[in-house]
């Protein structure tokens, strides 16, 4: 048996030992890096380009940060006064124009079998209107979006409506009753299914008008933050380098913080007039545009159900009592008479102005003669005198027709419209303006401004040479 004798080393198997670092194995470039930077950071030179790189980096992050969001700002501005709200309008003319062609067939209708030529002429330029329109709209509207395939549905159903017109027109000449029936599925085509997807494309603009406004109005903290940060940083370099040489002013760290200074202020006051100015388009502008546009379309419709109660002869009736029906179309004509005198009161409330609210308050007069009027034509209808009706809805001007009444409506809101659609374009521009400029400005003197605090470092560095 053998003994291991006492105090004797263990055998190599079972001995434990770390081995001794390598002399010749490199370290990584950030370690190294960073004992470089433990070694600047203990000599005052060290610490000055340690300084220096960081209040130039400061201020070129300020600089572009700035540059960067004030550009989505003044790119979402300009899509609000050259985009978004022009293509608002666009579906707005778009309604309008399919809601005027058929309430035009329908009174061209009315006229018997010899329509008038300003009837068919008015027709025919709503139809044309409603073709450019669209195409405007399918231009600028991404192709897979929703509103790229309404404008798509409007495209297809636009034909199969003239073709429906065309056939009420032919067999109205030749005094057959199935022009009546002709006219009333146009009708039906134009009320259950284009303008509902007009609707729905002028909602789905406003909303993307809204969304461009969502961009444009917000405040760039991040930049406002960065601007802040680099001024404190720029303002301690200059009290620490007065405290080591009693000098009051480095010229570099003064120019650059005279530029960061003029950056935060032009992007602090240049973004609150644009906010200002996009504000003010929108609730002094756009809301008004939406509430006439609204207003308008009620009338459209107004006119469109009033020509049908004619064209109808109370041949489809709805139940609005317990077993008391009325007439589908003269129903639909107060609803719609209803909503006109809401929209109405709400446009006089937003007119900030004479020349905003004279036109809406004369749109009001006309709508409530035109009430009076269309009373006496549902009168001498009720009594059996069709003739007397019809002269008091399509009649001539001793006959005081309502046709009359709606025209006025029409013209005076088309007027309140042109009003605010300058007003809107005023305010948004100066909106837009105000951030004229800002980007590029930014990043120039944000350059300008790290080149001064470089220097004026260096300036401090060359006295240790």
């Amino acid at each position: 048996m053998t003994h291991t004798p006492t105090g004797s080393a263990a055998p190599p198997s079972q001995t434990q030992s770390t081995p001794a670092p390598d002399p010749t194995r490199r370290r990584t470039a950030f370690a190294e890096g960073a004992d470089r930077l433990r070694a600047a950071a203990t000599t005052e030179p060290g610490r000055l380009r340690i300084i220096g790189a960081v209040l130039a980096l400061l201020v070129v992050t300020f600089g572009t940060v700035t540059a960067w969001q004030t550009t989505l700002r003044s790119s979402a501005a300009d899509d609000v006064l050259h985009k978004s709200q022009p293509l608002s309008s666009a579906a707005a003319d778009i309604y309008r124009s399919l809601a005027d062609a058929n309430t035009a067939a329908s009174s061209g209708f009315l006229a018997g079998g010899q329509e008038t030529k300003a009837s068919r002429d008015r027709y025919e330029e709503d139809i044309r209107t409603a073709a450019a329109k669209l195409i405007t709209a399918a231009n600028n509207s991404d192709p897979a979006s929703p509103a790229a395939k309404t404008i798509a549905k409007l495209n297809r159903l636009l034909p199969e409506y003239k073709g429906l017109i065309e056939r009420a027109r032919a067999n109205n000449r030749q005094g057959y009753p199935l022009g009546g029936a002709y006219l009333r599925y146009a009708n039906d085509k134009m009320q259950n299914d284009m303008l509902p997807a007009a609707e729905d494309l002028y909602t789905s603009e406003n909303e993307r008008l809204r969304g461009d406004y969502d961009n444009a109005t917000p405040y760039p903290w991040a930049a406002i933050a960065l601007g802040v940060l680099a001024l404190a940083a720029l303002a301690w370099a200059q009290h620490r380098n007065y405290q080591r040489t009693n000098r009051v002013l480095n010229h570099g760290l003064v120019a650059a913080t005279a530029t960061t200074t003029v950056v935060l202020l032009w992007l602090v006051i240049g973004h609150t007039v644009a906010r200002q100015g996009l504000n003010a388009s929108y609730d002094h502008g756009v809301r008004s545009l939406n509430v006439l546009h609204d207003a308008r379309i009620a009338s459209l419709k107004a006119r469109g159900n009033e020509n049908l109660t004619l064209v109808s002869r109370g041949a489809e009736t709805v139940e609005v009592k317990t077993g008391q029906f009325e007439d589908k179309f003269d129903v639909a004509f107060r609803a719609s008479m209803d909503d006109l005198a809401d929209r109405l009161d709400d446009a006089r409330e937003l007119a900030d102005d004479a020349t905003g609210e004279e036109p809406v308050q004369a749109a009001t007069g006309n709508m409530e003669e035109w009430r009076s009027r269309h009373a006496e034509a549902r009168g001498a209808d009720d009594a059996g005198d069709y003739q007397a009706a019809l002269d008091k809805i399509i009649g001539s001007k001793d006959d005081k027709p309502t046709r009359e009444c709606f025209d006025s409506v029409d013209s005076n809101l088309r007027a309140a419209l042109a009003h605010e659609e300058n007003e809107f374009k005023e305010s948004a521009g100066d909106g837009l303006d105000a951030m004229t400029g800002l980007s590029v400005g930014a990043a120039v003197l944000a350059v300008l401004g790290a080149a001064g605090a470089v220097l004026g470092i260096g300036r401090r560095l060359s006295e240790y040479r």
